[in-house]
């Protein structure tokens, strides 16, 4: 599809007998941000770097602004902007040293191409601090600054908000979003932190041991999030019991030995509560909840979620 920027089929990647990806279909669309969602290990790195042609696929097709990257990668490669793991910089330069030498080697016209992408992530330009005295958070942020410098149609980014501050979270969120918007920008981003991506992405892919469970835009897996009871109670594991047995539900999830979510909202919430205390357990709160992106994540995942 010519709207798609990015679009693979049954990517894989196999080291000896271990799928880190497998057979993954994704569909980056142009102008949008894309959050690739996962725990650590999850395959998210090794998705991007397969995309940026620095390891081989062992099996499946990469599409890139519609043309096979094997085919073409000289002329893609120079329409994205990438940040894979900690950029390599030296440590006995300034972060405007960097990024000059950066962009001769890039042929990159250098002096407004280096403060420009310096003004967007908040860093000085001229500035006499050498990168080996940065920050975690200001070493990101100058990865940024290189994937930024020569004016990409594409960014592929991996985990760029990592390190950063809550402050410098929502800088590095907003200048994302502003460059899609305004400069018509197309994001994939990789990310653990789910509210992170609830607020940035317009479509999320989550990704677990390599496999693609769901691809969808924010919108829809937001109207797929149900809506629940939460209750606390003194023995969670008695009170699923009886749901079963008295309710005939099972349509539940307990959290914890106090925390439980019932689904079926169509129970009479006193009918319960009152049947619970019957049969000595207390209920100290009730409220009706929906699901977060988090919630939906451990559904779809199996597990616990991530941050």
């Amino acid at each position: 599809m010519k709207d798609f920027v990015i679009e693979t089929n049954n990517l894989t990647k196999q080291y000896g007998q271990q799928k880190s990806v497998a057979n993954l279909s994704i569909h980056v669309k142009k102008g949008r941000i894309y959050g690739l969602l996962g725990r650590n290990g999850a395959g998210k790195t090794t998705t991007m770097k397969m995309l940026l042609g620095l390891t081989n696929p062992t099996a499946g097709e990469i599409h890139i602004f519609g043309k096979k990257i094997h085919k073409s990668e000289k002329k893609i490669l120079s329409r994205i902007g990438s940040l894979i793991e900690s950029p390599g910089f030296y440590p006995n330069l300034t972060g405007t040293e960097n990024l000059k030498i950066i962009a001769r080697l890039r042929g990159i016209p250098t002096r407004d191409a280096i403060k420009n992408a310096l003004d967007v992530v908040g860093l000085s330009y001229m500035d006499k601090k050498l990168f080996s005295q940065y920050s975690l958070g200001m070493k990101q942020r100058l990865g940024i600054a290189n994937a930024i410098m020569h004016d990409p149609e594409l960014l592929i980014l991996d985990e760029p908000i990592n390190g950063l501050d809550p402050i410098g979270i929502a800088e590095v969120r907003d200048f994302l979003k502003r460059l899609s918007t305004e400069q018509g920008k197309t994001i994939l981003i990789s990310s653990h932190i789910l509210s992170e991506m609830a607020l940035l992405a317009d479509d999320i892919g989550i990704i677990d041991n390599g496999v693609l469970l769901e691809e969808k835009s924010l919108a829809e897996l937001q109207q797929k999030n149900s809506r629940y009871i939460h209750f606390i109670v003194t023995d969670a594991s008695q009170a699923s019991r009886i749901l079963e047995v008295d309710f005939h539900t099972s349509n539940f999830h307990v959290d914890d030995n106090h925390n439980l979510r019932l689904y079926d909202t169509e129970i009479e919430v006193a009918a319960i509560t009152r049947k619970w205390i019957e049969n000595g357990i207390d209920v100290s709160e009730a409220h009706t909840k929906n699901d977060t992106l988090e919630d939906y994540f451990k559904k779809v995942t199996g597990g616990e979620g991530i941050a």
